[in-house]
């Protein structure tokens, strides 16, 4: 099948799948997931395939959900044509049920029969950490930078994954600053299965990847529905969804228009800017970042 925003190819045992908007640094579009999510299908369906890789092309994994209005999809035939989202079985209606959408998009790969290995380089930011953890095993370059930069000014996380993956004083730090973590760190705490120099990388992943695919299909699928299910015994599901709930109230906090403010009247650079100014990372690096902005809903009227 032919795909705009990813690229499918299998060799041997390995289906690569490969986020393709690197000038966009894989920026999560509506029609880019909802491409990855058919292309995870393809690969399910070959009876050839035994383990998937997902990786990207250029600098970065992904800097997160687009936030332009190029996230909505109008004609793509890989969503649904009548939410313009990824298909979930329901349109997602209403204003506030993004996170909702995207915790059921990804339990595709959560629930897909064959395991996915997640090659991440560069940033791995918001939407991208989400993708990442919900597959079966993360290998890291040393320096990449994995973050949730929105809860600085945005919503709660979309979908959160931190108190499953990390140690608990870990996950309340990168839940509620934003800080961003480098692949190494992310290794010593757990979510990472190793981490490597950039430059070994591709080949360590495929190696990884090579070494599971000795094992028949059918075992790689009962091991993962094995561990699976003891995580939704202990309550995964219900407890992503229930954060999905959480997002949608702190998307109605009464600083939330703050954000919203910023992009209609100066635009996403601008507001991005103003979101990580004070913390001076991100693009609150750049100089024209407003370092000493006032907490937001906290602005002295003139």
């Amino acid at each position: 099948m032919a795909y705009q925003d990813v690229v499918y190819e299998s060799e041997g045992r390995i289906a690569t799948i490969t986020l393709n908007r690197p000038e966009k640094l894989n920026a999560l579009s509506n029609n880019l997931r909802g491409e990855l999510m058919e292309a995870m299908r393809d690969a399910e369906a070959d009876d050839q395939v035994g383990v998937i890789i997902l990786k990207s092309a250029g600098r970065s994994f992904s800097a997160g959900y687009d936030l332009s209005p190029a996230r909505s999809a109008d004609t793509d035939e890989h969503v649904d044509k009548r939410s313009k989202l990824p298909v979930t079985g329901t349109t997602h209606p209403g204003a506030t049920q993004w996170a909702r959408h995207v915790v059921m998009t990804n339990w595709t790969i959560w629930e897909l029969a064959k395991p996915v290995v997640c090659q991440i380089q560069g940033h791995c930011l918001a939407g991208g950490t989400e993708l990442a953890s919900v597959c079966d095993f993360r290998i890291v370059a040393e320096d990449a930078q994995i973050g949730y930069p929105p809860v600085r000014a945005m919503t709660t996380m979309d979908m959160m994954w931190t108190p499953w993956l990390l140690p608990p004083a870990k996950a309340r730090e990168f839940a509620y600053i934003g800080d961003s973590f480098s692949g190494r760190e992310m290794w010593r705490l757990g979510w990472a299965n190793y981490a490597m120099p950039k430059e070994e990388l591709d080949e360590f992943v495929r190696t990884f990847a090579e070494r599971m695919s000795h094992i028949d299909n059918e075992m790689l699928m009962y091991s993962k529905r094995a561990v699976n299910r003891q995580y939704e015994t202990m309550g995964i599901r219900e407890a992503l969804h229930s954060g999905t709930e959480i997002q949608a109230l702190s998307a109605q906090r009464a600083a939330a228009s703050a954000w919203g403010k910023k992009v209609r009247d100066e635009g996403l650079k601008a507001a991005l800017e103003w979101r990580d100014g004070p913390f001076r990372d991100f693009r609150g690096a750049y100089d024209s970042a407003p370092k000493d902005r006032a907490v937001a809903g906290m602005e002295k009227s003139e």
